[in-house]
């Protein structure tokens, strides 16, 4: 059974391989096929670009397990980065897709890189910004003057503190993000208003509103906040991944990062690139956050990736 999605496209449940049921939007649309392996907890409405019938783009996703409208798992420790990956198929097989782009943001990087690994006759070519193939963040400040820095074994502890924190903080933050009005946004008045200039923070120089800012918070704030922070300290334990296992990946990749990202920084990006065998780096000069910032800088990078792949719309 399928529902009309508000903001476009439309919801279906679908059943993971361990049973699990899980929420999956698809955009409706017909075009070159397109998975996005999303932030965790993120939601569909971020992806502006893959919104509409002549998007040019046939595009679907999920809602990570106990978050969204998806049921947790019966057996609650299934919520590592390969069950995410055998969710990814999932929602692929279900949206007729026997090939097509992965896009993946955050947490959703090293389940879009794991599902390249394991499949790469399934994904065609790879998009991915602010995360990590291992699936932990930096969350303490880069220390590159000194010789040492914060060697990764503190970065790991650290962020599954961050991780376990968020039950705690979750919270109070996700009440005060509710109260946000319906009618906020980010939009071109708005920093005209703050006195900035909108083309200097959109290389395209379209400098698109960011009128879904208001409302992806509200719906990231609906969280369970607990199982929340389980998901993220499931994510940070993934394995790491050494040069040769990333250079194994032969597909087309483009890796985006953001200039003033402090949880993927500009220096793992690059690293991450470099160690791919096919990979295209971009920059821009924006936050955690580039799907909501440059949402036409990164339909612009989608569409020269779909040429690289030689995937086309017939190739589902």
């Amino acid at each position: 059974m399928t529902t009309p999605e508000d903001g476009g496209g439309y919801v279906e449940d679908v059943i993971a391989r361990d049973g699990t049921r899980l929420r999956r939007w698809d955009n409706g649309a017909t075009g070159v096929p397109v998975v996005v392996s999303n932030g965790l907890g993120a939601s569909p409405t971020a992806w502006t670009f893959l919104h509409g019938e002549d998007c040019g783009y046939h595009a679907t996703t999920w809602h990570h397990r106990g978050l969204g409208g998806s049921d947790r798992p019966s057996d609650e420790t299934h919520i590592r980065v390969e069950d995410h990956v055998d969710d990814l198929f999932t929602v692929m097989d279900a949206a007729g897709m026997e090939s097509a782009l992965v896009v993946g943001w955050s947490l959703g990087v090293p389940i879009a890189i794991e599902a390249a690994r394991r499949a790469p006759d399934r994904v065609a070519g790879l998009m991915v910004l602010g995360g990590a193939a291992t699936g932990t963040f930096r969350v303490l400040p880069q220390l590159s003057p000194l010789p040492t820095g914060v060697p990764e074994g503190v970065h790991r502890r650290a962020a599954q503190l961050g991780g376990w924190l968020l039950r705690v903080v979750g919270p109070p933050v996700a009440g005060v993000i509710d109260l946000l009005p319906r009618s906020l946004d980010a939009s071109r008045d708005a920093l005209d208003r703050a006195g900035v200039d909108p083309a200097q923070l959109d290389p395209t120089g379209t400098a698109a509103p960011l009128v879904t800012l208001a409302e992806v918070a509200r719906q990231f704030a609906r969280h369970d906040w607990t199982w929340f922070s389980r998901m993220v300290l499931a994510g940070a334990q993934h394995e790491q991944l050494d040069d040769a296992d990333l250079a194994a990946i032969t597909v087309p990749v483009t890796v985006v990062s953001g200039n003033l990202d402090t949880l993927a920084p500009p220096a793992d990006m690059a690293a991450l690139a470099a160690a791919l065998g096919d990979a295209r780096l971009v920059r821009l000069p924006g936050s955690h956050f580039l799907p909501l910032q440059f949402p036409d800088a990164l339909a612009g990078e989608l569409a020269r990736l779909a040429d690289r792949s030689r995937l086309r719309g017939d190739q589902a």
